[in-house]
């Protein structure tokens, strides 16, 4: 029988990437609410999208089958709800925010994983004095415990930059804290991780290394792992260049230790019948592994990377799991022996003139078969502007990327930068 999958924010280009998923019975995906509802716009009433949702579900005519969920929040939160309320198989609301809020996840890794844990303070950047209760070293990390992507995470030198720093997230926190505060208010949250809410924020030791990012799912209790992927950063340290499948810059037994740390960490925050991605950064100096964070679903980022190499997208273990279903995954039986996510960036601000024409990928796409293009800016923009960018770039486009080798995807990367062309208006 035909299952009805719902996927909260369904775009284009995830739905061409679940088609090449082969379910028995076969699927039929369905939208629930729109990217702009649950990604771009620029406030969010997590009730109000819920109550939205679920009106959805309730007036559509066929059974629902699969809730998943691929975005960051709110519909990360929003899934485990729903799914919940309909019967369907689902991590718990609790397990999830125990990954999501940065503070509870580094107090219950402290518990469960000691040994990869850097160090970390909570503060209240609205605390004048704020900076007096920090007992590390500059520099350090500073960030909400929660926020999209590595948005107002700031790295700081000395308390001119942490004042500075602190400005701006207090300008800037209230989008995405006031409606993780509805959401806080439904599970009962530790006094130490209670601090101010939502607007809380960590201080964080630095730490330094080869990055790498396990993919798995917990799934009645079985852990498993499909993927592991490279997390390369720019030149300036500062922001992610590529992800790189499979991964080949740590070794085979590094690997299995972020394996085993990751299913430690889940087993011990209650986390089951969902997907993960855990992120790491390994010292090969001295041997330090250190864990950055768990987040409690599939990558997007690395579903047309497992298309390539694979042959499936990891939607294939997303939705088995939310169907209930043992996960199955294929293994090397894509096209390419290697592929990468990589970003085009931009690294000073500018109103954007001009983007790549249609025809001009088309003509990249002819030369790189199989290449993907997301382009994530429009002319008139201000990159200043833009939501969910990182404060040391900004992200003018993703391609998706395939070859026979390494040497051979990095110089792919290279032409197509040159074969794209952006221009910008300067903005004093």
């Amino acid at each position: 029988m035909t299952k009805n999958v719902f996927v909260p924010g369904l775009t284009e280009l995830q739905r061409g990437e679940i088609e090449t998923v082969d379910i028995a019975g076969g699927l039929r995906l369905h939208s629930l609410l729109d990217y702009d509802a649950l990604i771009s716009a620029e406030e969010f009433d997590f009730e109000e999208l819920l109550d939205r949702a679920r009106a959805q579900l309730r007036a559509f005519d066929g059974p629902v089958d699969a809730i998943i969920a691929h975005w960051d929040f709110p519909t990360s939160v929003i899934a485990p709800i729903l799914a919940a309320e309909w019967g369907l198989p689902s991590p718990s609301l609790e397990s999830v925010l125990r990954s999501e809020h940065k503070l509870w996840s580094r107090v219950l890794q402290r518990e469960s994983v000691p040994e990869c844990v850097p160090e970390f303070r909570a503060f209240d950047p609205f605390d004048p004095a704020a900076l007096d209760g920090i007992d590390l070293p500059f520099p350090f990390w500073v960030k909400p415990v929660k926020a999209h992507s590595s948005q107002l995470g700031f790295e700081v030198h000395d308390a001119e930059e942490f004042a500075a720093a602190t400005a701006t997230i207090r300008a800037e926190i209230g989008r995405i804290a006031d409606p993780f505060d509805q959401v806080l208010a439904r599970v009962q949250v530790p006094a130490e991780v209670q601090m101010a809410g939502g607007r809380t924020c960590l201080a964080e030791q630095i730490v330094t290394g080869t990055q790498a990012a396990p993919e798995g799912s917990m799934a009645d209790g079985r852990y498993r792992v499909h993927g592991v992927f490279d997390m390369r950063k720019d030149a300036t340290g500062h922001s992610f260049a590529h992800l790189d499948y499979p991964a080949r810059t740590v070794p085979e037994s590094v690997q299995q230790r972020m394996i085993e740390v990751s299913e430690r960490y889940l087993r011990h925050v209650g986390y089951d019948n969902g997907c993960f991605n855990s992120e790491f950064m390994w010292d090969e100096d001295t041997g330090k592994l250190w864990l950055i964070e768990v987040n409690t679903r599939i990558s997007q980022s690395h579903s047309d990377l497992f298309v390539k190499v694979d042959g499936t997208s990891n939607h294939a273990v997303a939705i088995d799991v939310a169907l209930g279903r043992e996960p199955e995954m294929p293994y090397r039986q894509g096209e390419f022996a290697v592929a990468a996510q990589c970003m085009v960036p931009h690294f000073r601000d500018g109103i954007v003139t001009r983007v790549p024409t249609a025809e001009e990928i088309t003509a990249l796409q002819r030369t790189f078969p199989r290449t993907v293009v997301r382009i994530e800016v429009e002319p008139g923009q201000r990159l200043s502007e833009l939501h969910n960018q990182d404060p040391y770039r900004y992200k003018l486009a993703t391609l998706y990327l395939g070859a026979a080798d390494h040497a051979a995807l990095e110089r792919c990367y290279q032409d197509c930068l040159e074969a794209l062309p952006f221009e910008f208006e300067e903005v004093d």
